[in-house]
């Protein structure tokens, strides 16, 4: 299986650490798990952009190299404390990766979680070595230099950056107008490896040539081929074996979309959130969150919805609270395959009960924008739920509202903004 750094890095915050955390900086257990969620995917974007500045993938090669030979990974409570045993250097990595940025990192993490300014700088400087001390190991044991690590955070960008929770102004944070960016220059810089190196074939090879052109075309043939399959064995062992690394990820993403995983997801519940199972009249349960839209629809449908006019029902609306999109997009994320599903299973056993879609967005940006991307999603949820086994009547017309029904300011914090970019589901009969 290949290594997937995201999923590593957030294996090291096992709930015991989590509770340590909070314990340590005084804080409630919830909020640092939900600031862990976005300063993991935060630390690793900062990764991808350092990485693609000019020689910025040697640095930061460097200093995971430093972390990977420290004690970090064997002592991470111990991060929390004063910087002693040798590990202060350790926890200035964080202001190496972000540089003047951090500051505004921190406060974005304070204020999407609710924990203290000061906690959140805290956990910055925790979690940034403790990353890099797991990449530095993964460059190590294969005998990554600067560009197969580069080549290597490539394959790694669509994790990392779809892991960054929704309404988490990151790109904003680290001065790019979205996330989308980073991908592009990390794969900008990537492409910059490989037209280097073809430059170098072709330019060798030329030279051979004309150096041989008395000795007739055999001659010439066989030194060109010669020079070109050691270039090419030198590039690889610059690249670390990235090429290698990069065919076991896309095995591995074969491998972890079979049609038998895909048909099994699990939502994992975040602390403070209780795991059920909810019954269905057909006889069929779903895994759910206890007063999640499964939870509250199924509620509903059970009670005497039927004999509420069709006023009352245009007005309840119920959001969804597990379904994420890729950044800027209309694309649902893998994770909320869950929730779609489940959706699913419940028109299934309500045979009598309709569902409109609807998306909404906030009141910042273009209003016209907004519109046509709310509508995008509500499209591709409706769809989805449509190939996730439910009956196409069962589903009305989706509608995109844009940012019509927003009721935060368009100034006020990204954190507030949140609850008016949503997907919500209205019951009709």
């Amino acid at each position: 299986m290949a290594f997937n750094l995201l999923d590593n890095v957030k294996g090291l915050f096992t709930n015991d650490l989590v509770n340590n955390i909070a314990s340590s900086l005084g804080e409630n257990s919830g909020n640092i798990q939900k600031a862990v969620s976005a300063t993991v995917p935060s630390v690793l974007a900062g990764f991808l952009t350092k990485s693609s500045a000019a020689g910025g993938a040697d640095s930061l090669l460097n200093m995971a190299r430093e972390a990977s030979h420290s004690s970090v990974l064997n002592n991470l409570t111990g991060l929390l404390g004063s910087g002693g045993s040798g590990l202060s250097s350790i926890l200035n990595m964080a202001g190496g990766l972000f540089g003047d940025k951090l500051g505004g990192i921190a406060g974005l993490i304070s204020g999407f979680s609710g924990i203290k300014s000061s906690s959140a700088s805290s956990l910055v400087s925790m979690i940034a070595p403790a990353a890099l001390a797991s990449l530095g190991k993964f460059a190590g044991a294969n005998n990554l230099g600067a560009s197969g690590l580069l080549s290597f955070l490539n394959t790694q960008k669509d994790s990392i950056l779809s892991a960054v929770p929704s309404g988490f102004n990151l790109a904003g944070a680290l001065g790019l107008g979205s996330l989308g960016d980073i991908g592009t220059k990390l794969s900008s810089a990537v492409s910059g490896i490989g037209s280097s190196g073809q430059k170098a074939i072709h330019s060798v090879g030329n030279a051979v040539e004309e150096k041989a052109a008395g000795s007739g075309r055999w001659i010439r043939l066989i030194a060109i081929t010669v020079i070109i399959l050691a270039l090419l064995a030198l590039l690889f062992r610059q690249c670390g074996g990235a090429n290698k690394e990069e065919h076991g990820a896309v095995t591995d993403t074969a491998v972890r979309e079979t049609p038998k995983q895909a048909e099994e997801p699990k939502p994992t519940p975040p602390t403070g959130r209780e795991l059920l199972k909810v019954a269905l009249p057909n006889g069929t349960t779903i895994d759910a969150y206890k007063g999640g839209i499964e939870d509250r629809l199924v509620g509903f449908l059970t009670g005497d919805w039927m004999k509420l006019g069709m006023d009352s029902l245009k007005k309840t609306w119920f959001d969804f609270d597990n379904l994420n999109f890729e950044t800027g997009s209309a694309t649902i994320t893998k994770e909320s395959q869950v929730q779609i599903n489940n959706i699913a299973s419940i028109l299934n056993a309500f045979p009598k009960a309709k569902f409109k879609i609807g998306g909404y967005t906030d009141k910042t940006g273009d209003a016209v924008t907004n519109k046509k991307l709310s509508q995008q999603r509500a499209d591709a949820v409706t769809a989805a739920i449509k190939t996730a086994g439910a009956k196409a009547e069962q589903l009305l017309d989706a509608e995109g509202y844009g940012s019509e029904f927003a009721t935060v300011p368009a100034t006020a914090s990204d954190e507030e903004r949140r609850k008016d970019r949503r997907i919500a589901v209205s019951v009709r009969s």
